[in-house]
């Protein structure tokens, strides 16, 4: 959309119209969504691990967040608006086993109802300059907001807001014209500062424009899905109603995969942040997008950004989707504040890069194993039928032919996967006997074991993990800690999902085609149990041996989100710990963390997370120019001095399995490909603290 001069009145135009067309659901909507509140209670109230008693309290808490969620940013609704809908605040308990949606019809009518009369002001305001000289503050944190007592102060809340967003245009076109400028860019065309300030508010009222609009086409299912998931949230974190969608779309919903850049999404408030790089992906190639990134802006290669702060995920998906070979550039916001524009081309899942692979690390005439595990895959649905175990199985056999003296298995960023493929690869390294327990709220624990007897690697282990190592990784790194078999290495602890999930389609539900389809509803029905009794829940694994790392002075993981399943404990199962390497192990660790005292990357590694715990705090915007600068420029200058500091300067040698060579050798590009891997390893300053800790054994 392109600015024109009478934009302004064009818009009054469009916005009477919209206003005057109204907001109502169908009949059948209205009938649908009180059928559809009914089933979903049902689930919860049957299926779910841990029913909820729907009680006033419980009403209130739902009524708090569902307002919260409505209106995520505090942009739109008034405090007379949610003083006006506390009617219902007891209430939601009664409506939901009456199937009724009161609370959810009159709350969307008012929410539409401020949206168009805020696109108003949105327009009105960015008419006219801002005074960049005036010391005031934005919070940029809603939670730390209150709804707007009056249409007077919500009106400023927007000021503010725009002019935080003007003002960060202006800085990044300063900034991007003194570089070129000092980088002789012979097509650099000089503007004013005048002239960047109009621009950039011109840029800002398209976007909201196009944000407004993309708002407007919420549909129904959208709506009702806001409603629900602030019941089923509060049953716990991973609970969640899905809308009907197409297959395709559906799918990208129910994985948060963005479809071309692999990677998975969560919604915070406003923000669409990265939970997941999916192993294999373009993004994951790429290298640069990080869990916890906040995705402010999706360019087409080149073209002007869409601003997606605020935006549906679904609505976010289809932009950032593409085809393969295209460009796409993400605009986020790193967890240290930053700002980085990072291209992906996009692509399919390397599958080869998910599976499991190993190397040698050969120092001081000692040879190590090293085996990297992506993910716990069991594929039965094509011809290769891979099998995370049974690939660990072989490459173990393949270091035990180069006659290691240690092996490193590392579970960093391991999401999970399937659970029996946890069971069998403990069983490479214990004889027989219990891996995890599983417990339903109906069922009896049951126990999983391993009954072969046989053991593939017996020497010295070391498991790698971090915060992002979750379920099915936790699992197998507690197993091995239970049972003395290995000692586990790395951050504070892990990420703490200690969780079953399953997915069930709502449609089984119901009789009448006309309600089809009704979407589906994830809900969690399970929850593991170490062996020795302790659950993975929000404590996570604790490793024996923890380095610092950027996230350690951040709450991150499981206990960030809300209403997260207790921690608790059941009778440990019947299990024999091993003594075998307890002396080995415990000498080792004590060796290592005494030589850990005089690593001085360390301390920059523990300033970089007092930096990135510091920042998360500092929400308030400075809205003059020269304060604005100031601080934008202190943050990047901290930022940049810890960019390389968790690659060492001297890289230790990782080489090729000898039993693999052949293979290599009759593929340059796979050759390639895993140089630049080892290359990598090899400057990994945790992969050196876990191969040192190895050595020590």
């Amino acid at each position: 959309m392109r600015f024109r001069t009478p934009l302004f009145i064009i818009s009054l135009l469009c916005i009477t119209a919209v206003i005057a067309a109204g907001f109502y659901f169908p009949a059948a909507q209205k009938e649908k969504n009180k059928v559809l509140v009914s089933i979903v209670y049902d689930y919860l109230d049957n299926v779910h691990f841990r029913p909820r008693e729907l009680n006033d309290e419980f009403s209130q808490i739902v009524f708090k967040e569902y307002i919260e969620d409505l209106d995520f940013g505090k942009r739109f609704l008034l405090k007379e608006d949610i003083d006006n809908l506390r009617k219902f605040e007891k209430k939601i308990d009664d409506q939901i086993k009456a199937g009724e949606v009161d609370l959810f019809d009159e709350s969307t009518q008012i929410v539409v109802q401020r949206r168009n009369e805020a696109l108003l002001y949105v327009t009105g305001i960015l008419s006219l300059p801002f005074e960049f000289e005036k010391k005031e503050f934005y919070q940029g944190d809603a939670e730390k907001r209150s709804f707007a007592e009056s249409t007077t102060e919500l009106k400023d809340e927007w000021r503010k807001y725009l002019k935080s967003r003007v003002l960060g245009r202006i800085y990044d076109a300063l900034e991007d014209q003194n570089k070129r400028e000092n980088n002789n860019d012979s097509t650099l065309v000089i503007k004013s500062f005048a002239e960047i300030e109009i621009e950039s508010r011109k840029k800002e009222l398209e976007l909201h424009e196009d944000w407004f609009e993309q708002l407007s086409e919420m549909r129904d299912e959208d709506w009702i899905g806001i409603y629900l998931n602030a019941i089923t949230g509060y049953y716990d974190p991973h609970t969640q109603y899905f809308p009907p969608e197409q297959k395709e779309a559906f799918e990208v919903e129910m994985t948060g995969q963005f479809e071309g850049i692999g990677a998975q999404l969560l919604q915070k408030g406003e923000f669409i942040t990265i939970d997941k790089v999916i192993s294999g992906s373009a993004s994951w190639r790429q290298g640069e997008l990080e869990v916890g990134d906040a995705i402010l802006m999706v360019a087409q290669g080149d073209e002007e950004p869409v601003d997606v702060v605020g935006m549906p995920v679904r609505k976010a998906v289809k932009i950032i989707r593409g085809k393969k070979g295209s460009e796409v550039r993400l605009t986020v916001r790193k967890l240290d504040g930053t700002k980085k524009v990072i291209p992906i081309i996009r692509d399919i899942v390397e599958l080869e890069a998910t599976f499991v692979k190993s190397a040698i690390i050969e120092e001081g005439g000692k040879k190590l194993g090293y085996i990297r595990l992506p993910k716990f895959y069991v594929n039965f649905y094509d011809n290769t039928n891979r099998n995370c175990a049974e690939d660990t199985k072989k490459e173990l056999e393949k270091l035990k032919k180069e006659n290691v003296e240690g092996v490193i298995l590392d579970l960093r960023n391991n999401g999970g996967g399937s659970l029996q493929a946890v069971v069998d690869i403990v069983g490479l390294f214990i004889d027989k006997g219990p891996v995890v327990q599983v417990k339903s709220s109906l069922e009896e624990t049951k126990v999983l074991a391993d009954r072969d007897g046989k053991v593939t690697y017996e020497g010295p282990l070391v498991i790698m993990v971090n915060e992002f190592s979750a379920s099915a990784s936790e699992i197998l790194a507690a197993a091995i800690q239970d049972y003395g078999r290995g000692v586990v290495v790395g951050s504070k602890t892990t990420f703490g999902k200690g969780t079953v999930q399953n997915i069930l389609s709502l449609d089984r539900a119901v009789r009448n085609p006309d309600l089809k389809p009704m979407g589906a509803l994830k809900l969690t029905i399970q929850k593991y149990y170490r062996i020795d009794g302790g659950t993975t829940q929000l404590k996570g694994v604790i490793p024996e041996l923890i380095l610092p790392d950027a996230y350690m002075d951040i709450e991150y993981g499981e206990k960030e989100q809300r209403h997260p399943l207790e921690y608790d404990e059941i009778e440990p199962a019947n299990f024999e710990r091993s003594d075998r390497w307890a002396t080995n192990y415990g000498s080792a660790i004590n060796q290592i963390k005494e030589e850990l005292k005089s690593y001085t990357l360390l301390d920059s590694i523990r300033l970089h997370a007092a930096f990135m715990a510091e920042t998360r705090t500092k929400t308030e915007i400075q809205l003059d120019l020269a304060s604005y600068t100031l601080n934008q420029k202190e943050r990047d200058t901290k930022s940049k001095a810890f960019r390389n500091i968790y690659k060492l300067k001297d890289a230790f040698p990782v080489d090729f399995i000898a039993a693999d060579l052949e293979e290599i050798e009759s593929d340059q590009d796979k050759k390639k490909e895993l140089e630049k891997w080892h290359k990598n390893l090899g400057r990994d300053v945790y992969l050196y603290w876990a191969k040192e800790l190895v050595q020590a054994i």
